[in-house]
């Protein structure tokens, strides 16, 4: 397997045969920054975690070249930067047991144009070879733009496969914008409560974001701690913490289904249950 540029790396953390890493795979991750798979995909990694059966692939596709920076890490220039990051994602890689890590080294701006398809083709292939069961990704509505051109182009990698090959199951997960807002009947509920210390510690690893400026590690575990509180308003929690994820199979199953209505649909049908608990109580 030749990726396309010549920076992007394959890191098999347990120094496992390659073929074997990849065939292995039953979970699999695309997301468009470091970290980012710590934070939307924890459940694909605990499902896998200390397990013999299941395998998860991290896909790592932008350089974390744009990344905020200050502290320790103020004056870092970008190749600077992307360096860290690796050396951060690797770790975290290696702590959660991956069965492989693809950093594919795209800059945003490649992954934002609309013309740009050797995104496309390289995920493709990489689907091809790893054929994961479960895939999670950024979901559509995020309100960062290349984490929408990663889930956009995610899924027309897919839609190039053969429908026998494809993944069962597409979440679009959290990560620039919560998922809360999708009614509660059409949200995908993921129980992340196992393993606390392991949770953390992987969004822990990312020190250039963290002394850097953001606190992801303190966001990330809070959210999720707030989904599990507030995702009934009758009912004992049933988990300590849930991350919410859009389903996006039906846009594999079906490649005509357009993905931009897709969403909308989704902010509709939020709109109009708003608008009937309003007009009940009015």
């Amino acid at each position: 397997m030749k990726l396309v540029n010549n920076t992007a790396e394959l890191y098999i953390p347990n120094n496992k045969n390659k073929e074997e890493a990849l065939s292995q795979t039953t979970h699999m991750s695309i997301a468009a920054h470091h970290d980012d798979i710590e934070i939307m995909a924890y459940h694909g990694i605990e499902q896998c975690f200390q397990s013999k059966t299941n395998h998860f692939t991290g896909v790592v596709v932008t350089n974390g070249s744009g990344s905020a920076r200050d502290n320790l890490y103020k004056d870092y220039s970008d190749e600077e930067m992307i360096l860290v990051r690796k050396k951060e994602q690797k770790k975290a890689a290696h702590l959660g047991e991956f069965s492989a890590l693809f950093l594919l080294d795209y800059q945003s701006k490649e992954i934002k144009s609309k013309t740009n398809k050797d995104v496309v083709k390289e995920l493709a292939i990489l689907l091809d070879q790893t054929r994961p069961k479960i895939l999670y990704t950024h979901n559509l509505a995020d309100k960062h733009d290349t984490h929408v051109g990663v889930a956009v182009k995610t899924i027309n990698a897919i839609r190039t496969l053969p429908l026998d090959v494809r993944p069962n199951k597409v979440y679009g997960c959290e990560v620039w914008r919560a998922l809360d807002w999708i009614n509660d009947n059409e949200k995908e509920l993921l129980d992340v409560s196992n393993h606390p210390n392991l949770a953390a510690s992987l969004v822990e690893i990312f020190d250039s974001q963290i002394i850097g400026g953001k606190r992801y590690d303190s966001a990330t575990i809070g959210r999720r701690l707030a989904n599990a509180t507030f995702s009934s308003s009758h009912e004992i929690d049933a988990s300590n913490a849930v991350t919410y994820a859009m389903d996006l199979t039906p846009l594999i199953e079906d490649d005509n289904l357009d993905i931009l209505e897709y969403v909308v649909s989704y902010i509709e049908r939020f709109k109009n249950d708003v608008q009937c608990k309003i007009q009940n109580v009015l």
